[in-house]
Parts: C-alpha cells; structure tokens; sequence
C-alpha cells in the first residue's frame, strides 16, 4: 500500500501531526495501578483531538509511555519460564505476521544484543484482543512481543541504556530495508510503551496488560495523535520511545538535512556512532525524527534539560535582561544545532523525570496542577483529571519557551527557573564563549552598498 500512495501526491516528507497529550506521576515514584488508569481515563478525554475512521475503530493512534512496572513485568517473566536478573530491560516489538521475516527480526536483535554483552531471556507474546482494531488497523496489525533483556556484568544504568540503543539500531539498519513492518516502541530498562492506531477507549481492551491490577506505575505519558497530513501508522502512534509531541515541527526538512551535514560533529567515546547513523529518521513524522535526535543525544551523554534546551530552546537573543549566565548557555548550544522549531509542546520521561517543554511560538497549551496527594497533572487542555480545588497545592501554565520536571526521585518539583539555574551552571559557558568565539558583524546597507 505504502508504494502505491508514492506513486501518487503523498509524500511522507510532508507528514506532521497535531495532538493531545499529557502526563500523571506521583512525586515520590510510588507505583499504582490507579496511576495507570487514571492516564487512561485522561487519554480517554483526549479522543476528540484525533480522527477516526469510517470503520468507527480505526483512529491516528494513541498510547501509553510509562516508567517500567516492574513487579507485573517479572511475574509475566516466571510465567513464561525466565527469571530476569536486578537489572533487566523489556523492549516492546512490532513484527511482521510473515513468520519467515518476524524469525528473522528476532533472530537479528538477539543477536545485536549479544554483541553488546547483554543476556536475551526470553519472549513474551504480548495478549492482545484484534476485536478492538478497526478494520483499517487489522490490515496492518503487526505481532506484538516483548523481549526481555538482562544487563551485562557491572553495567550501570546508563551504560545499559546505551548499549540498548546501539543493539536495537544495528538491527533496525539490517532489517528495515527488507521487513517494513519490523519496529520496536521501545527497548529500556527504565520505560516501556503501549501505543496501538486504535481510538482511546479501545486501548486497555487491545492490550488485556493494562487490565492486570498488578501493573502499576508512577510516572505515565498519554498521547492522542491526530493526523493532519500524515497516513496513520502503527509505529508512528504515540508516545515515542522518550516523548510525545502536540504540534508541527515546520523546521523539519531542515533539521533532518542539517543532522547529515553536521554528522561528523557528532563525536563520543560513549557510542560507535558509525553503527548508529543516521541519527535520525529522514521520513515520517515529525515526532518521530525529534524523538530520534533526542534519543542519540541522551546516548551521547547528554542530559534530558539540556538535550532538550538544545533541540527547542526558547527566544533567548533579543532578550537583554536575560541572566548573563544563563545566556552564555544558549548561545554555546545555538552554535552546535538549529533549533526544531514548532509550535510544538512536548512531554517527555526518562524513567525519573517526567516533564514538558513548550517552544518559544508558545502555541500549544500545556496547564499543570499538584494535588495533595503529591500528584502531579499536566496535559493540552485542562479537564483530563478530576480533581477537588481544596487538594490543589500549587498549579500553573507554561510560557513560551519553559519548560518544567518532577523528579520521582528526589520528589521535587522543578519550575522553569529551577531548570536555567541547573543548566546555567552546569559548565562556564560565558568563560567559553569569552575565549573561544568571535561574533562578526556587519550592516545590511553596507552589504547592499559594497
């Protein structure tokens, strides 16, 4: 079908999505299965933020991103005959109904993750009901199987994420080219997804996990994707494998072109960068190209804020009252990248933060409110969690430009200036900006004159 649609108008360069989305997480990383179903109900108010097909089933997608349910995760484990070790990842894969090309995917990520001293345990074939598919999901319907993964010898938490990643790439440049289908949600020992192209109401019946009082969490991401231009796809449903975005990326062409042409900028003793190029996919959607970038900087060692303040940083130039510091920051990351412009919102997890930054169009709502019971709310539209006024302690909107975090590990709560004193800080950017830059000037009228 894809080819056909080439031969045509669409393009899938083209492609961009306008969404809802939203994040719950309970500031001290206490699981529960509540959590899970109240992101649920939320994604639920959300259904009008996307379209739906003739079938009445068949949405643009939606899904779940959420910090790893451990206990449910290892009971379904024993259950399959594998006991994971103290540190274990779980990868939710997308795989071809060809028998022959989904043996072939299997085979090849086991085989990428060996090499990178990572011990496979086993498959789980993930229990789906097909009945909450439309019938333009159906044709596409990919087997759904998760993988479980144990960390090599002495591996922090880090150096298993990256190791992951390198694995899980190696095998999406081998069989992608052949098995279009092949995809993997996500692949970490800190988050997993549950994302389908059905319509909200519909995804705790296709994925029967969700039902299981068992799997609890304290952190989840929520997105209903709505397709503006963009032929839904079972990958291309949200959350990503790190955020979820509402909006348009309108930069995108030229971001994807510039991650070509800046590749041999892209240098770190962390990662064999040859085996992970392109860094980005130069097709699909917009999301999906940012998430991709935002993924190989956090492999690349950099943190979540400052990956982030690199790829949408707010409107920083003309603004002369900003902390000197804090404007050394931005300047030194606008030499290194071109800003993915929007308007765009974004929430996004590591496993530890869940947070959400707004680009400096500021034209995506995002409104956020903490209750007593240390949980906090944020989303496109207020409405998507009931809550009683007298338990809010503290709520609010983002600006342009901002961006806020709870950290489920610390059990604070980071508003926007929390996060410029982190960044600002955290190299002396005005000292390397000071002695390692020359800014050249000229005027327009002396240009035009010359």
């Amino acid at each position: 079908m894809k080819q056909e649609l080439l031969k045509g108008l669409y393009r899938p360069h083209f492609e961009r999505d306008n969404c809802g989305f939203g994040l719950i997480a309970q500031m001290d990383d206490q699981p529960s299965h509540w959590l899970v179903n109240t992101a649920i109900q939320a994604l639920e108010r959300l259904t009008h933020r996307g379209a739906v097909a003739a079938d009445g089933k068949t949405g643009d997608g939606c899904g779940l991103l959420m910090k790893k349910p451990d206990a449910f995760l290892r009971a379904a484990a024993t259950a399959c005959g594998f006991t994971p070790g103290e540190r274990y990842a779980v990868g939710m894969v997308f795989l071809n109904p060809d028998a022959a090309l989904a043996e072939s995917a299997r085979t090849t990520l086991a085989a990428e993750l060996a090499k990178e001293g990572l011990g496979v345990l086993g498959w789980r074939e993930v229990p789906t009901n097909p009945e909450a598919c439309g019938e333009e999901a159906l044709k596409s319907l990919p087997i759904i199987e998760q993988i479980f993964v144990d960390a090599g010898p002495d591996m922090d938490d880090a150096t298993f994420e990256r190791h992951l990643y390198v694995a899980r790439r190696r095998t999406e440049k081998q069989i992608e080219p052949v098995d279009p289908v092949f995809y993997v949600p996500s692949l970490s020992a800190q988050v997993i997804a549950y994302k389908g192209l059905v319509m909200p109401a519909n995804l705790p019946v296709f994925y029967r996990d969700l039902h299981d009082e068992s799997l609890a969490s304290s952190l989840c991401v929520f997105h209903q994707r709505f397709s503006t231009n963009t032929w839904p796809q079972w990958r291309l449903a949200q959350p990503f494998r790190l955020l979820a975005h509402n909006g348009e990326i309108n930069t995108i062409q030229g971001n994807r072109n510039w991650s070509v042409a800046r590749g041999h900028k892209f240098a770190t003793p962390l990662l064999p960068i040859e085996d992970v190029r392109p860094l980005v996919s130069m097709t699909g959607s917009d999301s999906n190209s940012l998430d991709n970038m935002l993924e190989a900087l956090l492999a690349g060692g950099m943190s979540l804020f400052r990956a982030m303040r690199l790829l949408i940083p707010p409107a920083w130039q003309n603004i002369r009252s900003m902390d000197p510091d804090l404007r050394a920051f931005y300047e030194y990351n606008s030499m290194h990248m071109e800003p993915w412009d929007g308007p765009a919102g974004i929430v996004m997890t590591d496993g530890r933060y869940a947070a959400c930054s707004m680009d400096r169009n500021g034209l995506r709502p995002a409104r956020w409110v903490m209750t007593r019971d240390r949980h906090i709310t944020l989303a496109s539209e207020i409405g998507v969690y009931d809550y009683a006024p007298e338990d809010v302690v503290a709520k609010g909107r983002l600006k342009p430009g901002q961006m806020i975090a709870a950290d489920t590990s610390t059990g604070k709560l980071l508003l926007p200036e929390d996060i410029d004193t982190l960044l600002k800080n955290a190299q002396p950017y005005k000292e390397w900006i000071a002695r390692r830059s020359r800014a050249l000037e000229s005027r327009l009228e002396e240009e035009c004159s010359a």
